[in-house]
């Protein structure tokens, strides 16, 4: 599965490592704000600058992947067309190697066939290869790191051994110096685990071994920045940009220092730190203040999360062509996902939330209701549900598992009994 994965993507690198290394936009589509943060550190000036103008330190974006790409600049040269296909090369890498993880995690919660289906399936699976191998963030890396929490945590309540459970908080760690958003669904896993295993000395150990992980970074955010930031900064200028900054039927992103003159020029003027401080103020005060605007975009970002939707207008669509083939795409997979939790629920039965806790469905219900809150209010396009990618894919291969390999069932019910 890992071979043939790598293969795949390697091959879709080869056609589109050239439009990486594309100048246009200051390299912009060379990783965005981490590309430009990779910049400044392959340059010699440290963590920093997360547009195109050289502004000095920032918390904006999570450390892990940014020194990956310096690393890369430092090798094969600053956007050099070698650099864009190493770039892509470790990207595919990481998403071949989630094979691992996810088939681990599938049999563990349905069986060895089904696992072989959702191993393969991710192979082939066309968001996992798209966003591997076609565009430089870090998806590929946290969904790597994010599937082996999750295939960690599903059997860490059955093992007394602390090692075990540091280990997770360790991960768990990496993890969060990768995505940060993935945080509140790796807690929330570990409390399952928790309370699977009657567990409570553990859990603490694990988190406390999650904390130091953090706490380096935490303590460089506050010397360079001189503010209290565990990992980064942005989640209001996002809330802004995705509510108060939306004044048309486009995607609402536009009012942002990445792709917006005025905002990059107040940026520079008042620096990151006070900066983030007025987007805090002017966000709550522009959702307090128009409330029923704000439950209709969110709404709108809920249906688009799933749907892959924002408008069919033309003046959208011709800013994004994919959206139309994408919608195509996206909603039978969610059509599929919640048939595979429906069908699973119904073999499963639980009447009563003791019960649910302990199926096998439970972290995955976990993953997929929690992890999006924070994109609800703020973005909601395909990008930013990569790291539950495994998670949907798995959910849509148990509607067909639990329909057509009667077997499972007993698995289910050996593996709920633990």
């Amino acid at each position: 599965m890992v071979s043939v994965a790598l293969l795949v993507r390697l091959a879709v690198a080869a056609f589109s490592f050239v439009g990486v290394a594309d100048p246009a936009g200051g390299y912009d589509n060379f990783g965005w704000e981490l590309g430009w943060t990779a910049r400044s550190i392959a340059l010699g000036h440290g963590f920093g600058s997360p547009f195109l103008p050289l502004t000095g330190p920032t918390a904006l974006v999570p450390p892990l992947y940014p020194y990956l790409l310096a690393g890369i600049f430092k090798v094969f040269g600053l956007y050099s067309q070698g650099a864009a296909f190493a770039t892509l090369g470790l990207n595919s890498l990481f998403s071949a190697l989630t094979c691992i993880p996810l088939y681990l995690s599938a049999r563990e919660s349905l069986g060895g066939k089904a696992a072989r289906w959702v191993g393969w399936g991710w192979v082939v699976y066309p968001y996992s290869v798209y966003f591997s191998a076609g565009i430089v963030w870090e998806f590929a890396l946290t969904g790597l790191l994010f599937a082996t929490c999750f295939w960690l945590a599903q059997g860490l309540g059955r093992w007394a051994s602390w090692g075990r459970w540091v280990g997770y908080g360790v991960m768990c760690g990496v993890t969060m110096w990768s995505n940060p958003s993935t945080l509140p669904v790796l807690v929330g896993l570990l409390g399952l685990a928790a309370w699977r295993g009657r567990q409570v000395l553990r859990p603490v150990v694990a988190l406390i071994a999650l904390g130091a992980m953090m706490l380096p970074w935490t303590v460089r955010n506050e010397r360079a920045l001189h503010v209290f930031c565990p990992m980064r900064d942005g989640f209001w200028l996002e809330a802004w940009a995705g509510n108060a900054g939306d004044s048309s039927e486009s995607n609402p992103a536009w009012a942002h220092p990445a792709s917006n003159a005025v905002e990059m020029q107040r940026y520079e003027a008042l620096g990151e730190t006070a900066y983030m401080d007025s987007k805090h103020r002017m966000a709550v005060d522009f959702i307090e203040g128009h409330p029923g605007w704000f439950a209709k975009v969110t709404a709108r970002r809920v249906f688009r999360y799933w749907t892959g939707y924002w408008s069919f207008s033309r003046s959208y669509l011709r800013g994004q062509p994919l959206d139309l083939p994408n919608v195509l795409f996206c909603i039978p997979l969610t059509v599929a996902m919640l048939i595979g939790i429906r069908r699973w629920w119904r073999a499963e039965a639980p009447r009563s939330l003791a019960r649910l806790g302990r199926s096998p469905l439970a972290p995955y219900l976990l993953a997929v209701v929690v992890f999006p809150l924070p994109y609800y209010v703020t973005h909601a396009s395909m990008d930013y549900r990569q790291p539950i990618e495994s998670v949907i894919l798995t959910l849509i291969v148990a509607g067909f598992a639990l329909r057509v390999e009667k077997p499972v069932k007993p698995v289910l019910e050996e593996l709920s009994a633990r």
